[in-house]
């Protein structure tokens, strides 16, 4: 099982990301051991994840994410 997820981070910003163990990932986020973005834009909580069966899917569904405006991220959060 695979995850997309969704960080806010502590300046109001959005981190997309896909994962197979969803709170081990998180824990390496918050911890400087995620991506060098969230090194740098602490990672505050969870507020958006989707379960995806395959790991091809995820990445697919990763880049549909990251594209968005932060707007539509905003809509996808809330809708969720």
């Amino acid at each position: 099982m695979w995850f997309i997820y969704i960080l806010q981070c502590e300046d109001g910003s959005l981190y997309t990301g896909a994962t197979n163990d969803l709170l081990r990932r998180f824990t390496e986020h918050k911890n400087g051991k995620g991506g060098s973005y969230t090194r740098s834009h602490k990672p505050k909580k969870i507020v958006y994840s989707e379960k995806i069966g395959a790991k091809g899917e995820a990445l697919r569904r990763e880049a549909v994410i990251k594209r968005m405006t932060r707007e539509q991220k905003l809509r996808l959060i809330r809708s969720h």
